[in-house]
């Protein structure tokens, strides 16, 4: 018997195996891959992470004679690139297997499902296993979803799990759906030469960030050569001896191949939650988010599978740290996510926390909103990436509820701000802080200062 079973290795799964520790429980971590991390790890953030700091390399590259740096035109060995990405994330799995089992977690390989209360079957290449445990979490995952005619073949229309494979550079590509995920590959396939179209059915990219800070990232991928159609809704492709054309409008371009990037869908078919009393809506599992128990008492859900939560990987670590609180003391640890911050890795990046400007005022909130720009932050000229805002949201005469960065760095940046949404701080309390000149988070710092009602440059 053991104290917990975990049915997904990926963030959420493996950060409850790791944090179980700190309590002395025994658990047992079931996962279907021959290796552990799941989406983030393996097909996901991390990798996507590589090519975008591979792509921001050869930007600096490109633009070092500016800086009186003679480097000549730099040209991209994808297969080296493609090599050093697997290197890394062979590197990283093998240390997150090695901490697990260092921690006493038991890793099970199998595609595990429940049986009732308690029980999890696991199909393992030696033949069935089960599982008894006093709890169980769920934490099985998301995948790409795509749209009708867009089925994905893996070679002209495939999702970012091919796309962070591909064995060559893709000279003209069309990305369709400009969330996070679309917009990071918008930038670095522009970024490294590549002829980009980004397609998003609603009226932004970034469809929920704050009007001010997708405008702004927008001008940006525009610079940089992105060409962006928003509020746009796409055709059937039509395969073509030279790729794929896409069709939009009355308009349409070929293209070599077509990413599709709408979204990811929850990973819960087929592993039993209608034994349990779980409640499961369009594949997203309800829970108690104060605790992450779903309807069957002793069985939990963490991670992207979660109905009304971000699929965030460090939202299932916080969701994952909830439950194993849970099971071992009884008390609640609910997650807030109101301060947990989102980041788009493009080039420049894009950070936020808290509420926007719009979803703030649909709250009922008085705000006050005010913001700074990047242009005249020494730092920033330094370094020759000076574009940008810093747009922070606070209640009047109350205390910051939300903030958005656009600039160099931003997913650095936002964190002082998830502390000041986190502990409700107030504009006037934040900027009595003193930032270091020169810095980039200066910018903050100006931003705080001026919504204090007291202003420096």
């Amino acid at each position: 018997m053991y104290d917990v079973v975990i049915i997904g290795a990926g963030p959420g799964g493996y950060a409850a195996a790791l944090y179980a520790h700190n309590f002395g429980l025994n658990v047992a971590l079931v996962e279907k891959d021959d290796r552990v991390g799941g989406t983030c790890l393996n097909r996901g953030c991390i990798p996507a992470k590589h090519w975008l700091h591979t792509a921001e390399v050869f930007t600096t590259v490109q633009t070092a004679g500016t800086f009186g740096v003679e480097a000549g035109e730099p040209s991209l060995n994808w297969s080296t690139a493609l090599a050093r990405k697997d290197e890394i994330v062979n590197g990283l799995t093998r240390g997150l297997a090695g901490l697990l089992k260092a921690r006493g977690a038991e890793i099970i390989n199998g595609f595990g499902r429940l049986d009732g209360p308690g029980k999890v079957v696991v199909d393992t290449p030696d033949g069935p296993r089960t599982l008894e445990g006093r709890t169980v979490i769920v934490a099985t995952g998301s995948a790409p979803r795509t749209i009708p005619g867009y089925e994905f073949d893996g070679q002209t229309i495939v999702s970012s799990r091919e796309a962070l494979d591909w064995e060559t550079q893709p000279q003209r590509v069309a990305i369709i759906g400009a969330g996070a995920i679309g917009c990071e590959f918008a930038s670095l396939l522009a970024d490294v030469g590549s002829e980009v179209y980004l397609f998003e059915l609603l009226d932004q990219i970034v469809p929920g960030a704050d009007t001010d800070a997708s405008k702004e990232l927008t001008k940006n991928l525009k610079r940089h050569g992105v060409k962006i159609h928003t509020a746009t809704q796409v055709g059937p492709p039509q395969r073509t001896d030279g790729g794929v054309v896409v069709p939009y409008g009355d308009k349409s371009v070929e293209v070599d191949v077509v990413l599709v990037a709408v979204g990811r869908k929850p990973l819960t078919d087929g592993i039993g939650l209608e034994s349990v009393k779980a409640e499961v809506e369009r594949g997203f599992v309800h829970v108690d988010l104060e605790t992450m128990q779903t309807a069957e008492p002793g069985v939990y859900a963490v991670g992207d599978i979660v109905a009304g939560t971000p699929q965030l990987a460090h939202a299932g670590f916080a969701e994952a740290i909830a439950a194993i609180t849970h099971i071992a003391t009884g008390t609640p640890q609910p997650v807030d996510y109101r301060a947990i911050p989102l980041v788009v890795y493009t080039h420049p990046e894009m950070a936020s926390v808290g509420y926007t400007e719009t979803q703030a005022r649909e709250r009922g909130l008085d705000v006050e909103v005010t913001t700074h720009g990047f242009t005249a932050v020494s730092r920033a000229k330094i370094i020759g990436q000076n574009r940008g805002l810093v747009k922070i949201i606070a209640e009047k005469d109350g205390p910051i509820v939300g903030a958005s960065i656009v600039g160099p760095q931003a997913g650095e940046m936002i964190h002082e701000l998830m502390y000041a949404v986190g502990w409700e701080a107030l504009p006037s309390e934040a900027a009595a802080f003193i930032h270091a000149h020169p810095t980039l988070s200066e910018a903050v710092g100006e931003t705080l200062l001026s919504a204090s009602g007291r202003s420096l440059h």
